[in-house]
């Protein structure tokens, strides 16, 4: 019996009125345990439409946001992702259950890293690979991605991310300065990024060589 049933349904409620449509999306969000992805004491909070903190100055986004950004990157089954800003691990987990394969995501904070790690284990999550690595540089090993997610604020997309992204993939991340930022959508073709944006939201700086800090 899963306690937070009603608690996840009506999170789902909430998201759906601020126009989230994709079934995949919602799918994911009913079932990944979000809870077991927030420290203990915040458990009750899991499903409130609200970030909570991790750690490590370090947010779980809102779930709002989070389902925005993975409507706005139309995963399909089998599409390679890759993650930069892994957290506390429940997007990439949500990632996984879209795609039904191998997602790779990067945290450059050891620690949180590990204690993804350790949130994926308990939420029976097994299609996620953690890197502990600088994501702006990108995983040029897995290369190249159908779609990557970015989930810290960056001065602009960083460079080795867009030659790792595939011709027509779809890369998204808060752009702009630490005090807020537009989610800037870009769809690579050719050499160049096709960028749209899609509103504005406050993330966390993205950390790195191609980041704020």
């Amino acid at each position: 019996m899963d306690k937070f049933l009603e608690k996840k349904k009506s999170m789902i409620k909430v998201i759906k009125n601020y126009g989230i449509k994709d079934k995949n999306v919602l799918k994911a969000m009913l079932k990944i345990p979000r809870h077991l992805f927030v420290p203990k004491q915040l458990e009750n909070y899991s499903y409130e439409d609200m970030p909570l903190q991790i750690g490590n100055n370090q947010t779980i986004s809102q779930p709002y946001t989070i389902a925005f950004m993975l409507q706005e990157l139309g995963l399909k089954k089998k599409e390679k992702v890759l993650e930069i800003g892994t957290g506390s691990g429940y997007s990439a987990a949500l990632i996984s259950e879209i795609t039904k394969t191998r997602v790779y995501t990067t945290e450059i904070i050891s620690g949180l890293a590990l204690k993804a790690e350790q949130n994926l284990i308990k939420a029976k999550v097994k299609n996620v690979k953690v890197l502990y690595a600088d994501g702006s540089l990108g995983i040029k090993e897995y290369s190249p991605y159908d779609k990557i997610l970015i989930n810290a604020a960056c001065p602009d997309f960083p460079e080795p991310l867009i030659r790792q992204l595939k011709n027509n993939g779809i890369i998204i991340a808060p752009v702009g300065g630490v005090l807020g930022q537009e989610m800037v959508k870009g769809i690579k073709r050719g050499r160049k990024l096709e960028k749209k944006v899609l509103g504005n939201f406050i993330f966390v700086p993205l950390k790195g060589e191609f980041g704020w800090e």
